[in-house]
């Protein structure tokens, strides 16, 4: 068998990303808090970069007339440094963020002082549902041993305050006897919150109901022998099997439904994630007006001090001035590329406006169909760049807080051949089940029928799917029993 050499020649286009552009698409993407966090970084890291400090008037020109300056001097040293990319062109950017939109109305919030922190921040924080646990158990009169268990049962909880480990797995684990283990679980069961270390649900419901101390045990027997009828509201049954009259089936159900069914719930220890809006959309008259949040945004600038140093023949080291062209270079292109942002996301903002109008003024209902497409086409960018803007941003309207990403939503036909938008059609389905009659709850089908009639378009398996992203119930779910009062809407 022959080995046989080949040699081909392939002509190939490949494009190369440099790290100027890979910083301004990253600063494009990111939130403002992230961006915040990115330009405090920088900050501490260049030495060229420094947050600008706004000067009356008058003392800007009375620092001028107490330091003349040749101003042709001037001029014909800064011409010797030589920076790449254009990026010798006005260092100072002290209007970087100024009103760049011709001929409409936008205004910049500036503010002098630095943004505080949170509220929430300065508060005390919540214990944790261990924690909590654990000096209850430090505080109890077991012994060594069965302390020693109960922090083994304390280790296999999960954040809704259930075991997940069976007893024989902690008796394993403790080394002792599975008796021991049921007894200190036991003791365990009286906690705050009561029904933690429960093992399923009908356990931790078990454990609220009998510390009620109810002198009837009908509760009790609900949850031991009817939860599944219960969780099927099949309240007939269980009016049926127990005997008792609907009133008192009716009492004992409203107490069973106001026991917490997750104890560990309240102990969450999920950090809440406040949302802070990249745009402020007003309407004034009949226009609507962008604010971009500024809020404790710095006002950065290239030091007065490095770019005297580059100036000055002599006075600097040759390494010294490679290092610091290095970084007026980087500090030219940080500057660049948050104007850069700040513009993108004003048009972005902008041509969204242009699209939706009818959901700014009149509401959800009238939200149209988009795609990133749409958007792009009118401010001729790129798909990419559209949903970079997009991602992690959100825009404060007259119609509450969204995500720029909620604005660009499927489209769902209509008998009439045009198209209704996703998010107006969740609007619509939430609307008829909030207003439907509890008696006769309206199911899938029903729905499809009702919005039939309002000329939409849709199948039965896409309510389903809506109705489900909406948190809602199927509809024998929803459906309340008759306790001998009259039939009434939801609220």
């Amino acid at each position: 068998m022959a080995i046989e050499l080949r040699q081909h020649l392939k002509l190939a286009q490949q494009l190369i990303m440099t790290p100027q552009l890979q910083q301004a698409i990253k600063l494009l993407q990111l939130s403002r808090l992230e961006l915040l966090e990115t330009i405090s970084e920088e900050l501490q890291d260049n030495p060229l970069l420094e947050e600008s400090q706004d000067v009356e008037p008058e003392q800007e020109g009375r620092a001028e007339e107490e330091q003349p300056v040749n101003r042709e001097a001037s001029v014909s040293e800064v011409t010797e440094v030589t920076i790449d990319e254009k990026a010798k062109e006005d260092f100072d950017w002290e209007n970087y963020l100024g009103d760049y939109s011709s001929g409409s109305k936008v205004r910049m919030e500036r503010e002098e002082r630095r943004e505080l922190p949170a509220i929430e921040s300065r508060l005390v924080q919540k214990p944790s549902l261990d924690a909590h646990l654990q000096w209850q158990l430090h505080m109890s009169n077991l012994n060594e041993t069965q302390k020693e268990v109960g922090t083994m049962i304390l280790g296999n909880l999960g954040r809704d305050g259930y075991l997940k480990a069976t007893a024989a797995e902690i008796a394993e684990m403790a080394e002792c006897d599975e008796p021991l283990v049921e007894e200190v679980l036991h003791h365990v069961h009286g906690f705050d919150p009561l029904g933690v270390a429960a093992r399923d649900l009908q356990e931790c419901l078990l454990i609220q109901a009998r510390s009620l101390q109810l002198e009837d045990d009908l509760v009790v027997n609900i949850i031991t022998n009817h939860l599944r009828d219960l969780e099927n509201r099949n309240y007939h049954a269980i009016v049926k099997a127990t005997g008792r009259n609907p009133e008192e089936i009716r009492e004992a159900i409203d107490i069973i439904t106001g026991l917490d069914p997750k104890p560990g719930r309240q102990y969450d220890e999920e950090e809440i994630q406040y949302i802070s809006p990249d745009i402020f959309v007003y309407k004034v008259e009949d226009e609507f007006v962008i604010l971009l949040n500024e809020d404790g945004m710095p006002k950065l600038r290239i030091s007065p001090f490095y770019r005297e140093a580059l100036s000055k023949d002599g006075n600097v080291t040759e390494q010294a001035r490679e290092y610091i062209q290095g970084k007026l270079r980087s500090a030219a292109w940080l500057i660049k590329s948050i104007h850069q942002r700040q513009r993108t996301i004003y048009r972005v903002a902008e041509s969204i406006i242009k699209f939706q109008r009818g959901f700014f003024e009149k509401g959800i209902a009238h939200l149209k169909p988009l795609v990133l497409r749409d958007v792009a086409e009118d401010l001729s960018m790129h798909e990419s760049t559209i949903s970079r803007v997009t991602t992690n941003k959100y825009m404060h309207t007259p119609r509450g807080v969204f995500e720029l990403k909620y604005f660009f939503n499927s489209s769902i036909s209509s008998f009439s051949g045009g198209s209704v938008a996703s998010e107006s059609v969740k609007e619509r389905i939430r609307q008829l089940v909030s207003n439907e009659d509890t008696q006769k709850p309206y199911s899938d089908k029903a729905v499809v029928e009702k919005l039939r009639e309002e000329n939409i378009d849709i199948a039965r398996r896409t309510v389903a799917k809506y109705r489900e992203l909406l948190g809602i119930l199927p509809s024998n779910l929803r459906k309340e029993p008759v306790w001998g009062t009259k039939r009434r809407k939801r609220k």
